[in-house]
């Protein structure tokens, strides 16, 4: 090949790559992810108790390993792997309140703490959570603000000691919550181990629930939305 086709090659090459890198930047928030989906979905009748669970991985997880969970229920997954609470709130309009629903329940908070987006402090992860919980009431929308879930080190991240944050985060979120009119659903005390991490038997790396995992959490989540769902007939 000659240096005039391996430059025109080279050429070639940096465009797709370039295509490529402007198209992720363009929708960091991954506003594509649901659209289809969003615009199947009929309205929302006020007899459905639709439900949006709005999360990272660990809410994509959830239905991934445990779609009987979210058979036959209006529950409505919104979760997408390693996303952090200001990708979030970009999309919570369009995969959140233009659904309609009685309550949202939001867990969310650990890839912040992660860094998966760059550095953010538990004050920046508080005023997201805080945003989305705002918009919500706004739109007459219940929330259910879950805790983070225990992690003692992160496998793609890992010297980083998450479990201090973590600790300290759940804290702020439950007093929010108690403040606020919002249900707080607390899945780290019945997850943590000794270390304020997360269990082998119930992870296998530490962050992300296995179905023993998922296990515990359902009837934890069940009792909150059932909760949130009282408060929306209170103030419809």
């Amino acid at each position: 090949m000659t240096e005039l086709n391996l430059k025109k090659l080279f050429f070639v090459f940096a465009c797709i790559m370039s295509s490529v890198f402007i198209t992720v930047a363009q929708d960091w928030a991954n506003l594509n992810r649901f659209r289809e989906e969003n615009a199947k979905l009929g309205p929302a009748r006020t007899c459905d108790d639709r439900v949006v669970f709005m999360g990272n991985s660990i809410t994509e997880g959830w239905i991934n390993l445990v779609p009987e969970f979210f058979a036959d229920r209006s529950y409505i997954n919104r979760g997408i792997s390693g996303q952090t609470t200001p990708q979030m709130l970009i999309r919570f309009r369009q995969d959140v309140l233009n659904l309609w629903p009685k309550v949202v329940v939001i867990l969310a908070g650990t890839n912040d703490i992660a860094g998966n987006t760059g550095p953010s402090t538990l004050e920046m992860i508080e005023d997201n959570i805080h945003s989305m919980a705002e918009l919500a009431k706004a739109h007459g929308i219940q929330v259910v603000l879950c805790s983070v879930l225990p992690a003692y080190d992160y496998p793609w991240r890992t010297g980083l000691e998450p479990a201090p944050r973590i600790v300290e985060l759940n804290k702020r979120l439950n007093k929010y919550a108690g403040t606020h009119g919002v249900v707080y659903c607390d899945f780290f005390q019945a997850m943590a181990d000794e270390r304020n991490g997360l269990p082998e038997e119930l992870s296998g790396d530490g962050v992300h629930p296995n179905k023993a995992g998922y296990t515990i959490m359902a009837p934890i989540v069940e009792n909150a939305i059932a909760r949130a769902l009282l408060m929306w007939e209170e103030f419809k």
